[in-house]
């Protein structure tokens, strides 16, 4: 029995793009983005080398977890193997972003990577995000380094190339990509003058707590 492809899926891509484009997040046709239908499991990712206020929902390719195509006549963007991937690893993600911001490439290019240094990047992100291991872009091999490094937290980056956030759904996502660079930020201007200081493990184990249960309204 063929899964039903949602239109609404296919305008989250579209417009998730452009929200990437408006909001700073990539420049040109850099970067993709993708997510999960939970229900069917199908994967929705940008197409290749388009600019993302020129993509329509007839643009958006369809995938199934096993990497065939089941819906769109256009190339996906060459990293659609790592956003299967970590959705194949991770049941409890449903969007990938990927992008190609500054201070967060600083830390890669040097293969420094990223601790604890803010409340808001331990309760959404994790302790810390870690470089994966270097392999060209869109490679298989790429692909399984971006998934083993990024591992149960929600981002990674990959050295000399770009980050990878991860999440629930696409607002989540896009707090992560940004709380993302501004921690690399603070982090690399931190080390310039001095030594930065690091949240506890005890108090990150609690502030991931209460972010998961007990953060806004009804908890």
């Amino acid at each position: 029995m063929e899964k039903a492809i949602k239109d609404s899926y296919k305008r989250l891509i579209v417009e998730g793009g452009r929200q990437m484009l408006a909001e700073g997040l990539t420049v040109g046709t850099w970067g993709n983005l993708s997510t999960r239908d939970p229900e069917t499991g199908l994967v929705y990712v940008k197409p290749s080398g388009m600019k993302y206020g020129e993509i329509t929902e007839g643009d958006v390719v369809v995938f199934d977890p096993s990497y065939e195509i089941v819906d769109g006549s256009r190339k996906p963007t060459i990293e659609y193997r790592f956003h299967i991937g970590i959705m194949n690893a991770r049941p409890d993600v449903n969007c990938v972003i990927h992008t190609h911001p500054v201070y967060s490439a600083v830390l890669g290019v040097l293969g420094i990577d990223l601790p604890g240094v803010c409340e808001d990047f331990v309760q959404l992100v994790g302790d810390r995000i870690v470089n994966c291991e270097y392999a060209l872009p869109g490679t298989p091999e790429l692909a399984a380094n971006v998934v083993a490094a990024l591992g149960d937290r929600n981002a990674v980056m990959i050295p000399n190339h770009g980050t990878v956030c991860c999440g629930p759904d696409w607002d989540t996502v896009k707090k992560v990509c940004f709380v993302v660079e501004k921690a690399a930020q603070i982090y690399v201007l931190a080390r310039s003058i001095g030594e930065p200081r690091l949240i506890g493990q005890a108090d990150v184990e609690a502030m991931q707590d209460f972010a998961r249960h007990h953060y806004g309204q009804g908890r």
